[in-house]
């Protein structure tokens, strides 16, 4: 379980060491402020130097790992976490990487550099970025900065760090590693290097090519990392997307899945969150509150940059929890000693000069307090959906119209939701590796510690091993709707893929719709909004954002809050074999909680633009 791994359910705050001096009174300093302020704990990020030139303490040097250990040291001693990127900047790179541990594509070492890194200035980029497909480069590179830090800690007060992976931000067109070509040859049976220079010409290699990528960032990266974050005394906090890979398989390997807002839209927490009820992980994090209203370059800032609204910000936290997070990490404060004001280019700025300032204390605990009650027993879903991972596989480039700052593929899954229909069954996502290690026994479809009672596949693309794994399934009595019959992708096709298909579609627990017989969905009700459920035995906690959290897309509106009107929804809900009926009456800024145990549904409890809880 993960929820010893935070202190509390309080937020943390990223918190930006522009490369300088760091002293250690202002450490004292921010971190009084941020326990008075209601955080949980900070996430210590290296960056650029604010003024070129002045360099701080060389990277992974003694001078550098004291300042680290001292905040870790004086975070303990207030009650508070303190997590560490593994890394300066992002993706893993720098000018420790050397040239048989850098990232390279099919002609050669990738020319990318690491860039707004504590090493480098602001006109000089750093070193080279990790090969993200060698798990040897990562265990030389995480060994060299867990020893610089002195992990694993013996002090023990210190507690157990978070070591953190960002996004993926490692440029995938033509990735390639030592032995990749030899092993693809080996899979498939044809060679892939003659077709890298124009593979988008050739959408069935292309596929290939993508799936043994995923598996490679799996075997290569995201596994290797949390093993070695355990070997250094420490837990795993990652965010898998924007990866060439299965995500829900990725998050799975972390201990703390997270996800980012609002470069990627609240909706698509669900893919973390899913992960997490997959194998009972109680925490699910999010980057919250990142380039809200858009994303400008370098030195930024961005549209409306410390002008930042709370019922926006509110809007934004609601619909994050309603897709499953339940901690929050702020992004974020900059390092400053008293009567500074560093700035971060891309970020809603936390700090005592903060214009948000006056509310951080109260909003903060509202957090806390949904956070909490989202930690609950378990996720509460009742249908399992099929992630369409072969559909975007084969999928090329997103219309400009569709992408965004560091999008632009298909498989990023940006743009792949939950179909609407489901929304009152409280789905999650499956993969053809969950469904790989997935037995239906019971009446239940049981994935890890997760149970469904059926479960939806609509795609276009289907993989042959996935085919097999349904037909396994549905034989053993999993009722299965399948919308649509699929196609098997990529280059090499079974010849018994057809027949088998024609029977899976014939057998009587398959249906184009929902299947027959299916126990209701826990909410019914028109334009349900978006919602989390948990589940402890006893009772089933439901938190609702506010229904305009359902049209939150990046970028943000400026000031939402003010858009936001009064909603009412008449709500049914089925659970403990009881039905009952809510009229949830919504006020701007409003969320709700609503409680259901056996004698009925709880008179819901709104909160308001802080927090402040009523039942009306």
């Amino acid at each position: 379980m993960n929820q010893s791994l935070f202190r509390s359910a309080r937020p943390y705050t990223r918190w930006w060491w522009f490369s300088g001096p760091v002293d250690e009174a202002a450490i004292r300093h921010q971190l009084d402020w941020a326990k008075a302020n209601g955080f949980g704990g900070v996430e210590i990020a290296w960056m650029y130097p604010q003024q070129p030139g002045r360099l701080g303490a060389a990277w992974l040097s003694e001078a550098w790992a004291r300042d680290a250990q001292c905040a870790a040291a004086l975070a303990a001693e207030r009650g508070l976490g303190c997590d560490f990127t593994m890394g300066s900047a992002w993706p893993f790179g720098g000018f420790h990487v050397p040239p048989e541990d850098a990232a390279r594509t099919y002609r050669g070492l990738m020319p990318q550099r690491l860039h707004k890194s504590w090493e480098a200035s602001l006109d000089r980029p750093g070193g080279p970025i990790l090969n993200h497909l060698d798990r040897h480069a990562l265990e030389r590179y995480a060994r060299r900065f867990g020893a610089a830090l002195g992990l694993p800690w013996r002090d023990r007060a210190r507690g157990r760090p978070g070591l953190f992976c960002d996004s993926w931000e490692v440029p995938v067109e033509g990735l390639w590693t030592e032995g990749f070509g030899a092993a693809f040859l080996s899979r498939y049976g044809y060679d892939i290097l003659p077709l890298m220079p124009e593979l988008d010409a050739h959408p069935d290699a292309r596929y290939d090519y993508r799936a043994l990528l995923g598996e490679y960032v799996l075997e290569e990266f995201y596994r290797p990392f949390t093993e070695l974050c355990h070997e250094l005394g420490a837990y795993a906090r990652v965010q898998c997307h924007g990866a060439p890979t299965d995500i829900v398989a990725a998050y799975r390997l972390a201990d703390v899945p997270e996800s980012e807002a609002i470069l990627f839209d609240p909706d698509f927490s669900t893919f973390a969150a899913s992960a997490a009820a997959l194998d009972g992980k109680p925490v699910v994090s999010a980057e919250a509150f990142t380039c809200i209203y858009g994303w400008v370059a370098c030195p930024g800032p961005g549209p409306h940059q410390g002008e930042e609204r709370l019922g926006d910000l509110k809007l934004m936290a609601d619909g994050l929890m309603a897709n499953g997070v339940n901690q929050i990490v702020w992004h974020g404060m900059p390092y400053n000693p008293p009567g500074d004001h560093q700035r971060f280019y891309a970020t809603t700025h936390v700090g005592p000069d903060s214009p948000l300032a006056p509310h951080f204390a109260p909003f903060n605990a509202y957090l806390e307090r949904i956070c909490g009650q989202m930690r609950r027993g378990r996720a509460r879903a009742d249908v399992a959906v099929y992630v369409p991972l072969e559909d975007v596989r084969m999928a090329g480039q997103l219309p400009p119209e569709l992408r965004r700052p560091g999008s632009a593929h298909y498989w990023e899954l940006r743009e792949t939701r939950m179909p609407d229909r489901l929304r009152g069954y409280g789905p999650l996502w499956v993969t053809a590796r969950t469904l790989r290690e997935a037995e239906f026994a019971g009446g239940k479809l049981r994935c890890g510690q997760a149970e469904f009672s059926w479960l939806y596949v609509d795609v276009e693309w289907l993989d042959d091993g996935a085919l097999r794994d349904l037909m396994r399934l549905v034989r053993a009595g999993l009722p299965l709707c399948l919308r649509r019959r699929p196609t098997q992708p990529g280059r090499n096709r079974s010849p018994e893929y057809p027949s088998l298909l024609t029977a899976l579609m014939n057998l009587p627990n398959v249906a184009a719709d929902i299947p027959a017989g299916m126990p209701p969905p826990l909410v019914t009700g028109e334009d349900i909004p978006p919602f989390w459920a948990r589940d402890d035995g006893r009772e089933t906690v439901l938190f609702f954002a506010h229904p305009d959290a359902r049209s939150l897309r990046y970028p943000m509106l400026y000031e939402r809050q003010w858009n936001e009107t009064p909603a009412s929804r008449a709500l049914t809900f089925e659970a403990y074999g009881r039905r009952s009926t809510t009229i949830l009456k919504f006020q701007p800024h409003e969320s709700a909680l609503v409680v259901l145990d056996r004698q009925g549904a709880s008179p819901p409890v709104y909160f308001g633009l802080e927090g402040g809880a009523r039942v009306r």
